[in-house]
């Protein structure tokens, strides 16, 4: 009498296998090289199917497997799935750290950067609430980056402190791959370049390939705002090639697109600019759209790129993605100046200065301000608020005094005394010249209810 297997444990089984071996090889990336990547993703989709409802390993599975094996049109649909199934799911600690690398990956591919955030949201509420250390530093690494993407660098480095808290309370060494995008924002040469050439050497010592392509995409990005665009094409143009088209390859077309131009190397841009057409098309995202069109009033540089630098401005305008939206501005108003329009060059170079300005990034506030000075336009540099006086820690723990926690409660998170907590808020109130907690909101009002 043969014997009846239930088809659901044994794609289950598959399931656990192949999403830690497709896992573990996705993020060993180029040092690892793609052959591995293939067989493990071709032998995935192999495995047996289910008559059920596909869980979250199962969607995360196939849609990797997809992008792998057949590219992104293919993939797309299952990973959005993927992402929505994330937020859906009930989760251990262990779960969201192994799955969540997955589904953030899913979601950075489809250029979606609400469903990024709410995989990294979800994560640090299930690491906060079992004081799940360990998982906890390296989930922080997500907020870090989510807070730089926004352009909030402050908050960055708010975060980047208390992983730098935790790690040393319990002794764990990780690569802060996160910073590198912060660092390139921040475009202070040549300390950018040293923390990114220094966090790459540990990440490799550590054995995470993706170093290697997030560290040539951030020289990259920082390369274009210090205008070395020779430096920023040789960078891109490696970050942007391979085998499979993941998300850190598709960040850096736009760096290659810029690059390229600035260099004269106008078919490599034309070739870049079909590749973020087809991701673009596929995911239909603001951000995807929105980066395609600021990308295509480059390529494009004749009368009809005014359209296409205002559809950018509008739809990065709509996301959360300020250093995108600065750098639209920038591109439209050195375009409008070489078009002989320093009125309205003026007005867009000013918006980009003021928002660079803000946010911090120093490469880019000098490229707009130096095209603010070609119009003929004086312009003074803004001057750094109180706040900026304030350490990480200090910036910390307004914070979350300003969120109504207790001296005690922020002490417990920031493993740290309630008296040094008071201690340090002192120091906070008298550096913003106030004398008690209720001066917070005023002294810090780009702080109150932002969201990690």
């Amino acid at each position: 009498m043969s014997r009846v297997v239930d088809p659901q444990p044994v794609r289950a089984r598959f399931a656990s296998s192949y999403t830690t071996r497709v896992d573990s090889t996705f993020f060993a990336g180029q040092l690892e090289g793609s052959g591995g990547l293939r067989e493990v993703s071709e032998a995935a989709r192999g495995a047996p199917g289910s008559s059920g409802a596909p869980g979250l390993s199962d969607l995360l599975l196939d849609g990797l497997s997809l992008l792998i094996t057949e590219g992104l049109a293919a993939a797309a649909p299952t990973l959005r799935k993927a992402v929505g199934a994330f937020e859906d799911e009930e989760l251990s600690v262990e779960r969201s750290l192994h799955l969540g690398l997955m589904a953030g990956a899913a979601a950075a591919t489809l250029w979606d950067f609400e469903g990024i955030r709410a995989v990294t949201t979800r994560q640090t509420d299930l690491a906060r609430s079992a004081g799940a250390l360990a998982p906890l530093c390296l989930i922080l690494q997500g907020g870090i980056h989510n807070s730089a993407r926004c352009g909030d660098l402050a908050m960055a480095a708010v975060l980047s402190a208390e992983r730098d808290a935790l790690a040393n309370a319990i002794e764990l060494r990780q690569a802060p791959l996160s910073d590198l995008l912060v660092a390139a924002l921040k475009g202070d040469e040549p300390h950018s370049s040293r923390f990114i050439e220094a966090a790459t050497d540990l990440a490799r010592a550590q054995g995470e390939g993706t170093a290697a392509q997030v560290r040539l995409w951030a020289n990259a990005l920082l390369s274009n705002g210090l205008a070395h665009y020779e430096r920023a094409l040789s960078l891109s143009r490696r970050a942007a090639e391979g085998e499979f088209e993941f998300y850190v390859s598709l960040w850096a077309l736009p760096e290659l697109i810029e690059a390229s131009l600035r260099t004269g190397n106008e078919n490599l841009a034309a070739v870049a600019l079909e590749r973020l057409a087809e991701s673009a098309d596929i995911c239909e995202t603001d951000w995807a759209r929105g980066i395609f069109a600021r990308c295509q009033a480059l390529v494009i540089n004749d009368e009809t790129a005014e359209l296409h630098y205002l559809e950018a401005i509008e739809r990065l305008g709509r996301t959360a993605l300020r250093p995108d939206h600065a750098r639209a501005h920038l591109l439209y108003g050195e375009w409008l100046r070489r078009q002989n329009r320093r009125l309205d060059a003026r007005d867009q170079l000013h918006r980009a200065h003021d928002m660079f300005s803000e946010i911090g990034m120093l490469a880019f506030g000098e490229r707009a301000l130096h095209e603010l000075q070609a119009t003929g336009e004086t312009v003074r540099k803004r001057r750094d608020d109180t706040r900026h006086d304030l350490t990480p820690q200090e910036e910390q723990i307004a914070r979350l005094a300003l969120e109504g926690r207790t001296n005690p409660e922020i002490g417990a998170q920031l493993y740290i005394s309630a008296r040094t907590v008071e201690w340090h808020l002192r120091k906070v109130f008298t550096k913003l010249g106030i004398t008690s907690r209720r001066g917070l909101r005023d002294a810090l009002p780009s702080r109150a209810g932002r969201q990690n």
